[in-house]
Order: C-alpha cells, then sequence, then structure tokens
C-alpha cells in the first residue's frame, strides 16, 4: 500500500507540472487572442475609415458627373388642372365633381391598363438639359408610334422636333449614365444593354419596350444597392428614379 500510494503522489505531481505548462499555454495563447482581436479591431476600423472614404470620394465624383454632364431635374409645364379651370367657369360645380376631374387628371392609360400618376401632366423630367425630357409616366409610346407611322410614310422626316427624337436621346443618355454609375459604384446591373441601344436605327416596338424595361430594371437594381428609400420608386418612372438615386440627399449614396 506504501509503494502505491509513493507511485500515485509521483503521478499526481508529474500531472500537476503538465497542469502548470498547460496554463502556461492557456495564458500565452490568451494573450495572443486579445493582442489579435485589438489587431483586427484597429484593422476593421480602418477598413471602415477607408470604405467611408471610398464612399466619398464616389458620391463627389457622382455629383459632379451629374451636375456637370448629365444633370437631371424636374420640368414644370403650363398646363393647368382641368378641375380648376372647371370650377372657375362654374361656379356651382360641386366639391365631388371637382375631385372626380382631378382624379381622372392623374390617371393615365397605359399598355392596356389604367394606372394612376399623382405627377401626370404636372411635370416631366430632363437629362442633360431641359430639351432632353422624358415624360413622368413611363408612357414612351410616342416612339414605337411614330415609328410604325414612318414605315407607312413616304419621303424624308422634315419633324425635327418629334418627341420620338426627344424620348430616343432621353433614353440614350440615361443608359450611358447607368452604366457609368454601375462602375464609379462597383455594381454589377443585372441586364446587359448598351449606350447605343436607343440610337441609330429605329427600334419596333417589342425591341423598345424591351430595352426600356431592361434599363428601368438597371436603375432600379443601382437604387436597392443605395439603399434609396422604396416609397419613392416607381417601376415606369426612369429618369426620376434616377433623380432619385443620384440626389445629394441620398443618404447612402456611395456605399
Amino acid at each position: 500500500d506504501a509503494e502505491g500510494l509513493l507511485r500515485i503522489k509521483e503521478e499526481n505531481q508529474k500531472h500537476y507540472r503538465r497542469a502548470q505548462r498547460h496554463q502556461e499555454k492557456k495564458e500565452k495563447i490568451q494573450r495572443l487572442n486579445r493582442k489579435l482581436g485589438d489587431l483586427v479591431e484597429k484593422k476593421t476600423y480602418d477598413l471602415k475609415t477607408q470604405y467611408e472614404h471610398l464612399a466619398n470620394l464616389r458620391r463627389t465624383h457622382i455629383l459632379e458627373l451629374t451636375s456637370v454632364i448629365f444633370p437631371i431635374e424636374e420640368v414644370k409645364t403650363s398646363m393647368r388642372d382641368p378641375a380648376d379651370v372647371s370650377s372657375e367657369s362654374d361656379n356651382a360645380m360641386t366639391s365631388s365633381t371637382v375631385s372626380k376631374l382631378a382624379e381622372a387628371r392623374r390617371t393615365t392609360y397605359l399598355s392596356g391598363r389604367w394606372v394612376c400618376d399623382d405627377h401626370n401632366g404636372d411635370t416631366s423630367i430632363s437629362i442633360t438639359g431641359p430639351w432632353i425630357t422624358l415624360p413622368n409616366n413611363g408612357d414612351y409610346s410616342a416612339y414605337y408610334n411614330w415609328v410604325e407611322e414612318k414605315k407607312t410614310t413616304q419621303g424624308p422626316d422634315m419633324e425635327h422636333n418629334n418627341p420620338a427624337y426627344t424620348i430616343s436621346a432621353a433614353l440614350c443618355y440615361a443608359t450611358q449614365l447607368v452604366n457609368t454609375l454601375s462602375l464609379i459604384l462597383d455594381v454589377n446591373l443585372p441586364k446587359k444593354l448598351c449606350n447605343r441601344q436607343f440610337c441609330g436605327e429605329n427600334l419596333s416596338r417589342h425591341r423598345f419596350t424591351r430595352a426600356v424595361k431592361k434599363l428601368n430594371a438597371n436603375i432600379l437594381h443601382l437604387c436597392f444597392s443605395q439603399h434609396v428609400n422604396l416609397d419613392l420608386l416607381h417601376p415606369l418612372h426612369t429618369l426620376r428614379n434616377l433623380m432619385y438615386l443620384v440626389s445629394p440627399d441620398t443618404e447612402n449614396l456611395g456605399r
């Protein structure tokens, strides 16, 4: 029993010495972890600072691009509300009739269905200048109607102020701006769309609407990536969505 007790004591001493070495290793690993944690925290802070600096550079570049080369702004029209005109001509008109006229004014028949648009008739959105605009309600039927009419009409086209030219130019500039923004923001666009898609040859109705849908999808994708307020966006408002994207009020622009 005494010899067995002695062996157990020796084994206990060995385990004790081994436990001390393990404790030293544990403390060393803990010190290393704390050191690495401090380093990771510092690197994370530096990375966050670099991200903020990069976002500010992107934001500055975008605001400069959209103020000098691609300015986007609302263009007011002189159209008066028919409810106001009617009420002036008939003092006995009821408020319900006035509200119905206002509601009818805000409703547009677009692509086989009625679409409610609060801005319809009030404004249009311009890009690169007040003379290149797009309808605010997203109705670009003037373009393919002109293309179909031109197919049946012989002779040169002498109508230089045709709205189809304005729509084509505005969409062409919008496509170029969107592709440039995707490079600046380092965001891959879901749809491939060339800058020359809307210029050059006259597009059929199917090809035109398909290209417009691609452009609207790319714009919405950029808006989502920059956390633009979803309540401001509309899937058919091409330039208005783009205007909200590059607005100085967009807090996350450049993220």
